[in-house]
């Protein structure tokens, strides 16, 4: 992987870091079911985004 896609999935990595720990702080402060669903729904995003990200690199051969 070049060094431009592993910056963008450290980036992708970060947000998503991000996501489950505001779905823990969330969960516990005892919160709306509809924060916590945006909070796990992000996380799911940005792992997808990951693996997007990764596959599209090797198939255009970057």
């Amino acid at each position: 992987m070049a060094s431009n896609v592993k910056s963008v999935v450290t980036l992708i990595a970060i947000g998503t870091v991000l996501w489950l720990v505001a779905g823990v702080i969330a969960m516990a402060m005892n919160t709306d079911a509809k924060i916590i669903w945006t909070c796990a729904m992000g996380a799911v995003l940005g792992l997808t985004g990951i693996r997007y990200t990764i596959r599209r690199a090797r198939r255009s051969g970057i």
